[in-house]
C-alpha cells in the first residue's frame, strides 16, 4: 500500500497525509501573514467609518499620549485605540462605566488574531450618560473639599474693578455691561475666550487664573470680582464648565467669583465651585454691584438718622445736666459764706495795715528829723574834710612820695623792697630806686656801691627827719 493511499474515511472527504494539488481546486494555500493583510483591508474596506455606541470599559492612558479601552455591551465586546491627537482634543475625560458613542474604521491587529477599532471621535451617548459623568466627577472633586463651604468668600459689596471671563462676541457681555451701567457704572475687564467646543475648557481655565495672578501694583488693574459668564444651551453646550481643569481654577482663584453659567434651571461643577451662584449673567451683574441711587439714597437715610441720634443724644444729655442743675444749689447760696468770710477777712486787713503804718511812722520819725537838708549839709561837710584828711595821708603813705624827697627804694634782682641790712648783703646785687629812675649797685660788707657810680655823699646826720615826714 502506497504511503500516499487515502484513508478510508466514511464521513468526507478521503484523508491525505500529504498536501497536494487536486484537478480543479483553485484554492491556494495562504500563509498566515497573506490572509491576515486579506482580512485587514477587507474590514477597512468594508467598515471603513462605523459609529459604535457601547460602554467603555479597561480605560487605560499610556506614557505616549494614546488611549486604549474597550466598547461593551451585554451581548459583544470590542477593542478600541484613539492616538494621541484625538485623545487630546476630547471635550471630557473617559472613564471606566461612560457609554459613549466612537466614530471611526475597524481594522485588524495580526499580532493577536482580533479585530479594533481606531477611534477618531468620543461623544458621550446622550444626556443620560453625561449626567452619569457629571455625577461622577462632581462626587470625585467634592470628596477632594472643591467645593467645601469653608472655602467661600463673600464677594465685595462695591468693587472698583470686574473682571468677566465671557465670549466677546455674545450677548451675555453686553446684558452685562448694560446692566452694571445702569446699576453703578464699575472698571470692567473683559477677558475673551471660547465658550463651547473644543479648546473653550482651556482657554476658560486660562482666563480665570490669569486674572487671579494679576499683580495688586501692576500696570493692569487687578479685579476685584470675577465673573465667569455664558448664556443657556444643553448639557453638550455647558459642558466646558464642567470640565475638571475649569473647575479647579475657579476653585483656586484668589478673588472672590460668581459663576453665572446658562438660566437658572442649569447647573454646572463651575456653579458649586465659585463663591456664589447666580442664575443669569444678568443676575450675576445685580449681585455684583448696588444700584448708585437706591446707594446714595440708603447713605442720606443712614446720614439723617445719624443726625437724628445725635440730635436725640444732645437732647437726652441737655435734659440731665438740666435736671442735674436743678438739683444743685444756688450760686449765692455757695458762695455767700465765703463772700462774708473774704469781706471779714478784707476788713482786718485793711486795720492791719493802719495799725503797721502808724507804727512804722513812729519808728521812722525820729531818723527822718536827722534827714533835714541843714543837718545832712553838715555831715557832708564833715564827710569831706575826713575824705581830704585821708587822701593826705595815703599821698604821704604812698611807697614813691619818699623818693621825692631824696630818699632811695632798694630791691633785689626780683624786683622786691629790701628791708634789712642782711638781706641786701644776702642779695649782692641791688637795686636802687630814685624819683628820677633806678641803677644797680653791688653791696660789699657794710657799704653799697654803685656800678660805675661817683663816690656816695657823706651820710646824713642822725637827727636828719622823718622818712616820711613832709
Amino acid at each position: 500500500m502506497s504511503d500516499n493511499a487515502p484513508f478510508n474515511d466514511p464521513n468526507g472527504p478521503t484523508a491525505r497525509l500529504l498536501a497536494e494539488e487536486r484537478p480543479g481546486d483553485n484554492a491556494q494555500a495562504m500563509s498566515v501573514s497573506e490572509l491576515s493583510s486579506a482580512l485587514k483591508r477587507t474590514v477597512e474596506d468594508r467598515f471603513g467609518h462605523v459609529r459604535v455606541r457601547g460602554e467603555i470599559s479597561g480605560f487605560k492612558r499610556a506614557a505616549s499620549g494614546h488611549i486604549y479601552f474597550s466598547l461593551k455591551d451585554e451581548n459583544a465586546r470590542l477593542d478600541a485605540v484613539m492616538w494621541k491627537g484625538g485623545a487630546a482634543r476630547l471635550p471630557f475625560a473617559p472613564e471606566d462605566g461612560l457609554e459613549v458613542i466612537a466614530t471611526g474604521k475597524l481594522t485588524t491587529y495580526a499580532g493577536r488574531s482580533n479585530y479594533q477599532i481606531v477611534v477618531e471621535s468620543l461623544e458621550v451617548a446622550g444626556e443620560g450618560a453625561m449626567m452619569l459623568l457629571f455625577e461622577k466627577l462632581k462626587a470625585r472633586l467634592a470628596a477632594e473639599g472643591l467645593f467645601a463651604p469653608q472655602k467661600k468668600v463673600p464677594i465685595p459689596a462695591l468693587p472698583r474693578t470686574i473682571g468677566v471671563v465671557t465670549s466677546p462676541t455674545g450677548a451675555v457681555i453686553r446684558d452685562i455691561l448694560h446692566r452694571l451701567a445702569d446699576r453703578f457704572p464699575s472698571h470692567v475687564l473683559v477677558w475673551p475666550v471660547l465658550v463651547q467646543g473644543e479648546g473653550a475648557a482651556a482657554q476658560i481655565a486660562r482666563a480665570v487664573n490669569g486674572f487671579s495672578a494679576l499683580p495688586t501694583d501692576g500696570p493692569v488693574r487687578r479685579p476685584d470680582l470675577v465673573i465667569i459668564a455664558r448664556g443657556g444651551g444643553s448639557i453638550e453646550d455647558l459642558w466646558a464648565f464642567n470640565e475638571e481643569v475649569v473647575v479647579r481654577a475657579v476653585a483656586d482663584c484668589t478673588i472672590p467669583t460668581i459663576s453665572a453659567v446658562g438660566h437658572e434651571t442649569d447647573t454646572t461643577l463651575c456653579d458649586f465651585a465659585a463663591d456664589v451662584r447666580a442664575p443669569t449673567p444678568t443676575a450675576a451683574a445685580e449681585m455684583a454691584v448696588p444700584v448708585r441711587s437706591e446707594l446714595l439714597q440708603r447713605v442720606g437715610q443712614a446720614a439723617l438718622r445719624m443726625s437724628g441720634a445725635v440730635r436725640r443724644h444732645v437732647d437726652r444729655a441737655t435734659e440731665r445736666l438740666e435736671a442735674q442743675r436743678r438739683l444743685m444749689p444756688k450760686l449765692t447760696d455757695l458762695s455767700a459764706p465765703h463772700q462774708q468770710r473774704t469781706d471779714e477777712l478784707a476788713e482786718r486787713l485793711r486795720q492791719s495795715l493802719r495799725t503797721r503804718v502808724g507804727k512804722a511812722e513812729l519808728a521812722f520819725s525820729g531818723p527822718a528829723q536827722m534827714l533835714h537838708p541843714r543837718l545832712l549839709a553838715r555831715r557832708v561837710d564833715q564827710g569831706q574834710q575826713r575824705l581830704d584828711a585821708l587822701a593826705r595821708l595815703a599821698g604821704s603813705l604812698h611807697p614813691e612820695a619818699p623818693l621825692k624827697r631824696g630818699f632811695a627804694r632798694v630791691t633785689d634782682a626780683h624786683g622786691r623792697t629790701i628791708l634789712t641790712r642782711e638781706a641786701a648783703q644776702l642779695a649782692g646785687e641791688v637795686g636802687l630806686r630814685f624819683a628820677d629812675g633806678e641803677i644797680g649797685a653791688t653791696v660789699h660788707g657794710a657799704t653799697a656801691q654803685p656800678k660805675n657810680a661817683s663816690p656816695k655823699p657823706p651820710r646824713p646826720a642822725p637827727n636828719q627827719g622823718n622818712l616820711f615826714d613832709g
